[in-house]
């Protein structure tokens, strides 16, 4: 099974669960016995972050498919941070859980590839190409056109992996640009759709769905059946659904 979406929805499947654990760390957030364990500095406070998450990790990953580390978190603790997230991954991986790891890159040709080659595929150096990050999905902002998607959608199909495209997200000013409406009378949003399902439909799966999937909100449901209409053979990431507050977020993998 070399497709992302087939291993995600078998993952589903197994847990009986279309839940993903955010993994959103706030260093004043984690329990004092942990903190206390290590020096009050930005390395101390990563390998704070590094136990917590593992401690989740081992919580759920027999009952949660996934994880969804949103790398603002980690990045805002610099390399330490990176290191973290990076040991964050690769633990989940090692526990049988899908990574999806947030990062809602977009950029044009040269440095989308950048990004892809760091996350999904791999990194040239020399005569050979190396894995930076083990994770599965990310999450990916489409509005500089295919430009920004396609070394996405490349890697996708090389290494087995996938993309979750910004398309109606749940923050309340979505509409400020995704509604507005165009000359033929569709929303922003309905055209993105629309890009997406046409991007993913080399990558679909054996359960019918393309490894080209969509980030749609919750807090948004009408559009969400619209967009449904759109993109049949489109995986749905739905944030917006259930908690979603300071101390904690969940993310539901929706079919």
């Amino acid at each position: 099974m070399n497709n992302a979406m087939d291993k995600l929805i078998k993952k589903i499947k197994e847990t009986n669960n279309p839940t993903v654990m955010g993994l959103d760390p706030r260093y004043d957030m984690i329990p004092e016995c942990i903190r206390k364990k290590y020096s009050s500095d930005v390395e101390g406070a990563c390998r704070a972050i590094i136990e917590f998450n593992k401690g989740l990790i081992d919580s759920v990953c027999d009952i949660v498919p996934a994880v969804k580390p949103q790398i603002a978190f980690y990045e805002m603790f610099g390399v330490e941070g990176l290191k973290a997230f990076a040991e964050t991954a690769k633990y989940a991986k090692e526990k049988g859980m899908i990574v999806i790891a947030d990062i809602k890159r977009g950029d044009i040709g040269s440095t989308a590839e950048g990004y892809s080659n760091a996350f999904i595929g791999k990194t040239p150096i020399g005569n050979e190409k190396v894995a930076i990050y083990d994770v599965d999905f990310i999450t990916v902002n489409p509005y500089l056109g295919i430009d920004g998607v396609k070394p996405f959608i490349d890697d996708c199909k090389e290494y087995g992996k996938g993309i979750f495209i910004l398309v109606k997200t749940s923050n309340k000013s979505s509409g400020e640009l995704q509604d507005l409406k165009l000359e033929d009378g569709r929303s922003v949003y309905e055209k993105v759709a629309e890009l997406v399902s046409s991007w993913g439909e080399d990558l679909v799966g054996e359960y019918g769905y393309s490894s080209v999937g969509a980030v749609v909100g919750a807090t948004y449901p009408v559009q969400i059946k619209e967009l449904r209409e759109i993109m049949p053979k489109t995986f749905f990431l739905i944030p917006g659904y259930g908690a979603q507050r300071r101390k904690s977020r969940r993310y539901s993998a929706r079919i």
